[in-house]
């Protein structure tokens, strides 16, 4: 593994909103703890002992530096709008469409902002506020899991 596919790892993990991520491969595991009270996020990398019978050509991987928690300022007055099941993120209703909604669009209640694939099912995710979209918070084709906060909304 890559210092690249490392730092993309922890990108990943700031963004998704999960607490920790272990991944174990045959000459390296990695935990990431993202700090969900502000103390930051943790990443730690441990180098696993060669095999006898494989000799070990790849340097160790050194650590990568932490990353900040992402912090949206003024949320008080934004609403959240969360997921409500586990799958796949998904800004358009196909490939060849143009997206629900992006930043600024005015939605109104019973508007579609995305679709959720889970087992193979797409379900339309609709808005159940009125306001302006101020954010999006999720990447199109991205895991999503339950709970996880999906766009910002400025009911106002």
């Amino acid at each position: 593994m890559e210092i690249k596919d490392i730092q993309n790892l922890i990108k990943f993990v700031a963004k998704s909103g999960a607490s920790e991520v272990k991944l174990e491969m045959e000459d390296i595991k990695i935990t990431i703890k993202t700090g969900h009270d502000d103390k930051g996020e943790t990443t730690y990398i441990q180098q696993m002992p060669a095999m006898a019978a494989a000799p070990q050509q790849a340097a160790p991987v050194p650590a990568a530096a932490p990353v900040a928690p992402v912090v949206v300022e003024e949320e008080t007055k934004f609403i959240t709008v969360k997921s409500p099941i586990i799958g796949t993120f998904y800004r358009k209703p196909s490939p060849d469409k143009p997206m629900f909604v992006e930043v600024g669009t005015q939605i109104g209640e019973g508007d579609v902002l995305c679709v959720i694939e889970a087992m193979k099912l797409f379900n339309e995710i609709e808005s159940e506020v009125s306001g302006k979209i101020v954010k999006v918070l999720v990447d199109d084709a991205s895991p999503v899991e339950f709970d996880q906060p999906l766009f910002l909304v400025d009911p106002s």
